[in-house]
């Protein structure tokens, strides 16, 4: 406590830092400060236990800012309880004690808070005003959230402005302009897409955490190297029907805007009613199915078995009926209820022979990836979201073309590893060939019929994944074929490039954008309100997936009464006992 011992001639810069270094002595030492006169000239205090004798006077110099202390009359003769509370520590003074915390670390919580204020003080302070102090917090370092709906039309137009070609829009509802919708794509990841992504589109949203309410919705790809590619994505202050219809219906306008031909898509997700009406009524051509991860651990969740999770996954990689029908029979013997339970979803949504369409060896979506770049985020104005998602493309985009400038070979390198195995395993092979385009491949245990000109092979490996499999590369090499030629595009090198090929440009931050910006064009950018609903206090509802569909309600039992309908600590039958016996 020496740190917080005054004396008489003691000088401090201004008022304010006298101020502070009062309060910061009496929530240290555990003693109430009583303000007696405290303006911008002099400032009188004493402790607030009453016989309590300790007083300090303190007053401004003359023709400078500096206070000095002119006497400290008595010394504490209160009692002080380290576990209580204290007056002076304040939402403000939390403030100031959590800043430079909250700058290393968004996520530092309440809890937390709570936990190193009574550690270094030892003092409680209440979880509200620790809850409102780590939120005035971040509106002091980033900015507020209304502020943030507020610069929205201008940070849109920036994106516009820097990166041509993007789409950056924002939606309101109400005379009063409040917050409804955001889309935002850019334009090389609209490029990137179309010229050189896998046709396959992932779609998920994930709940932020700001003062107000609202849900994150993206569209996600895989690259030919199978790593992730954001689309496009979206804020909506309600995730509902008609938000991922409207979602959507911007990403099929932006697709075919820059596509000659709208292709058939595979679109995947964890199965929201919402999210499969929305995908039939704006890409009727395209297919749609679940996303595997969600259905194993749904199955993993309902039956806490990890025998019949890794059985699933067996079922919907399966390249044959026979195959898939055997690991369907073993999760039947393992569990008949979790088999009847998986009868709700129809192979042809999850199972890959029973896919209609090819999914490049993809059975997940990677939406979970791109939430990541986020998670640490969400508590942050929109417009930090945002830039935190442009931050982190910008530095993905550099990086991998960097990276793939130095590739030598044909395909990108995880296609590149299955080829090499496909033509290892090719060597152990006989081929005895048919005609011109059909063959018979022998291997040890069984005989496969490929067709190069149709790109088969009865093992249904190659068309399900679009890279020839070993009976395929033994037919090719038998007949001095390049087995690369034999390849989906989307899996070449070149295509990997031609994603990356456009450029993320930086957006300047705001302080520019009045030097950069249009002044005429600035007098009409519209003013954005903030969504009349705010996030609600504890946590938020969990996401409806594929394992809350037709899932039977918990039904509680007491074991008192063995009635239903109640537990033991709410059964009345003992009272009513005691009221007889009475």
């Amino acid at each position: 406590m020496e740190d917080y011992n005054f004396s008489v001639g003691q000088e401090f810069p201004d008022v304010k830092a006298f101020r502070n270094a009062i309060k910061e002595a009496a929530i240290a030492q555990h003693f109430e400060l009583r303000t007696i006169k405290s303006d911008l000239i002099r400032y009188f205090a004493k402790c607030a236990s009453d016989g309590c004798p300790w007083r300090i006077r303190a007053v401004k110099l003359p023709n400078a800012p500096t206070f000095t202390i002119r006497s400290i009359d008595g010394t504490h003769t209160c009692g002080r309880n380290a576990n209580n509370g204290h007056h002076q520590a304040s939402v403000d003074w939390i403030v100031s004690f959590i800043e430079e915390r909250l700058r290393d670390n968004i996520n530092y919580k309440p809890k937390d808070i709570l936990h190193d204020i009574h550690k270094q003080y030892g003092i409680t302070i209440p979880y509200k005003q620790a809850w409102r102090a780590k939120e005035r917090g971040l509106a002091a370092i980033y900015g507020s959230s209304e502020e943030g709906y507020y610069l929205l039309p201008s940070y849109c137009e920036q994106i516009k402005k820097t990166n041509p070609g993007s789409v950056a829009e924002v939606f309101t509802t109400g005379a009063d302009n409040r917050f409804q919708r955001l889309f935002v794509s850019f334009y090389a990841s609209i490029t990137g897409f179309v010229n050189g992504c896998l046709p396959i589109v992932g779609l998920g949203g994930i709940q932020l955490k700001s003062k107000y309410l609202s849900t994150l919705l993206s569209a996600t790809s895989f690259d030919a190297d199978g790593g992730l590619f954001p689309l496009a994505f979206g804020v909506v202050d309600v995730e509902n029907d008609d938000s991922w219809t409207w979602f959507l219906s911007e990403l099929h306008k932006v697709l075919e805007v820059n596509t000659e031909c709208m292709p058939e898509f595979i679109f995947l997700s964890d199965g929201l009613n919402s999210i499969t009406d929305a995908v039939r009524r704006k890409f009727p051509s395209s297919s749609h199915a679940f996303c595997m991860r969600h259905l194993t651990e749904s199955i993993g969740k309902e039956f806490k078995n990890s025998r019949l999770v890794h059985l699933l996954w067996k079922a919907s990689y399966s390249t044959t009926t026979i195959a898939f029908k055997e690991k369907m029979g073993e999760i039947e013997e393992v569990s008949p209820e979790a088999a009847k339970w998986l009868q709700q979803f129809h192979p042809s949504q999850w199972a890959l022979v029973h896919f209609k369409g090819t999914r490049f060896g993809h059975l997940s979506s990677n939406i979970e990836e791109f939430n990541k770049w986020i998670l640490d985020a969400r508590e942050l104005p929109i417009i930090q979201v945002i830039e935190r998602i442009h931050s982190k493309l910008k530095t993905e985009f550099d990086d991998r073309r960097l990276k793939s400038s130095s590739w030598c070979s044909v395909l990108a390198p995880s296609a590149e590893k299955l080829m090499t195995e496909a033509i290892n395993r090719a060597s152990t092979h006989q081929v005895l060939r048919s005609n011109e385009v059909e063959f018979e491949v022998l291997s040890a245990d069984r005989s496969d019929i490929v067709n190069i000109g149709s790109h088969s092979c009865s093992c249904r490996d190659w068309q399900l994944n679009g890279i020839p499999c070993s009976h395929a590369a033994a037919a090719l090499i038998s007949c001095r074929k390049d087995v690369y030629a034999f390849s989906q595009k989307c899996f070449t090198a070149a295509s990997f490039r031609d994603t990356y090929a456009e450029t993320i440009h930086p957006i300047p931050g705001k302080l520019e954008w009045s030097k950069t910006g249009n002044s005429s064009m600035d007098d009409n950018i519209l003013v954005v309100r903030p969504p009349k609903l705010r996030r609600p206090p504890g946590r938020p509802e969990k996401r409806m997936c594929v394992d809350d569909l037709n899932r039977e309600k918990h039904t509680v039992h007491c074991s008192r009464c063995n009635q239903t309908g109640h537990y033991k600590r709410t059964c009345k039958a003992e009272m009513i006992n005691s009221i007889e016996q009475f």
